[in-house]
């Protein structure tokens, strides 16, 4: 899958926390990320069996102020955003008018603004297409992304790491609902997410403390026994959860049914918006040719990117591969023990346990993927 990004790549605001911790840093999603700070292992068995912080600043930041921003951001997106009442968010998709998937938004209403999430990887496109849609609305776009940072916690531990921080109990508090919560003496706003299918939260705070913030919760994670886990870890916990990645595994070559997102980021009642005549088409079609599925691999090695499937129907060799499908992401799974991953395959062959072949091994579609 190739996906249209912006070229600029943006260091982490904690890039500076990270060297002194010794972490491994790569780029991620076109911001300088930290790939490990120990074993693969360790944090891994870390975020499950207690808690992890980890760094989400792959993140654009955008504040829309104004009278009009509720009924002007429902025109233009997928998700319900004229019904979201105040402390509530929703995810959504930013769409070409033939359908195409130019962004992925977390969108959470506040008492005077609304606050959207968006991707480093396509930061420019995102904001211009935002604001190309601002016409004759009394709507303020802002792009807020070098005053705020943001970092994570999650696992089984994580609601008694928030509770200790900021007195909020994440029981109770509904996925992708918002706070605004003091944490070190420093006004942040609390987000209910979980990134990898365990109980967990993101901070979002102000860059110039976001440094002290990270050390008072890392060391809150070590008293509960975990660990600041890297973007390899994450990487492989959020495949197990079947959660998929922008710009990974779904971007601008292809549509929201193909992506399988139409249960978490469509609504098909709240009316027009930018691309809706394709979404309902294919919705009323009932069908798409290709989608995104769950896999498993038969070798411990993940398979790159863009590495293809092939249907094992008994042709010759020597004849042209019959490919029915490409690879968007992967990782070794300690819990399955091998590599899985996602990937799209085409109608006849991505049903579950469907077997295909690919230089390497075997992928089975482990499941017909309906997050």
């Amino acid at each position: 899958m190739i996906c249209e990004r912006d070229l600029k790549t943006m260091d982490t605001p904690l890039l500076e926390e990270h060297k002194l911790a010794g972490g491994t840093l790569a780029s991620y999603h076109a911001c300088t990320l930290p790939e490990s700070f120990t074993a693969f292992a360790d944090e891994y068995r870390a975020a499950r069996e207690a808690v992890a912080i980890f760094d989400p600043n792959w993140h654009t930041i955008v504040e829309l102020t104004g009278p009009d921003r509720l009924r002007y951001l429902n025109a233009i997106v997928s998700g319900d955003v004229k019904t979201l009442g105040e402390g509530r968010g929703t995810l959504a998709l930013l769409l070409t008018p033939q359908g195409h998937i130019l962004a992925e938004l977390e969108i959470y209403a506040l008492q005077d603004k609304l606050l959207v999430l968006s991707h480093a990887s396509v930061r420019e496109r995102t904001i211009a297409t935002l604001d190309k849609f601002i016409i004759m609305d009394d709507v303020t776009l802002s792009d807020v992304t070098e005053q705020f940072g943001s970092l994570a916690v999650e696992g089984p531990r994580a609601g008694t790491v928030i509770a200790e921080a900021c007195g909020l109990a994440l029981e109770g508090f509904s996925e992708h609902a918002i706070a605004e919560v003091e944490i070190d003496g420093v006004a942040c706003r609390l987000i209910r997410h979980s990134h990898f299918g365990l109980p967990g939260a993101e901070i979002i705070a102000p860059r110039e403390h976001l440094g002290m913030l990270w050390k008072n919760l890392r060391a809150s994670v070590h008293t509960q026994h975990g660990t600041a886990i890297g973007m390899r870890a994450l990487n492989s916990l959020r495949l197990e959860a079947g959660i998929p990645w922008f710009p990974d595994d779904f971007n601008d070559t292809v549509i929201p049914h193909e992506a399988a997102l139409e249960a978490t980021h469509i609504s098909f009642t709240k009316g027009c918006y930018t691309g809706q005549e394709i979404v309902e088409r294919v919705r009323s079609r009932g069908q798409v040719n290709r989608r995104r599925v769950q896999m498993k691999f038969s070798s411990a090695d993940p398979p790159a990117p863009l590495t293809r499937l092939r249907a094992r129907d008994g042709k010759d060799k020597s004849a042209e591969p019959n490919e029915v499908g490409i690879v968007t992401s992967s990782a070794f799974s300690p819990a399955a023990n091998a590599a899985i991953g996602m990937a799209y395959v085409r109608r006849d062959y991505n049903s579950a346990g469907s077997i295909l072949d690919f230089d390497g091994g075997t992928a089975t579609v482990v499941a017909a993927t309906n997050t």
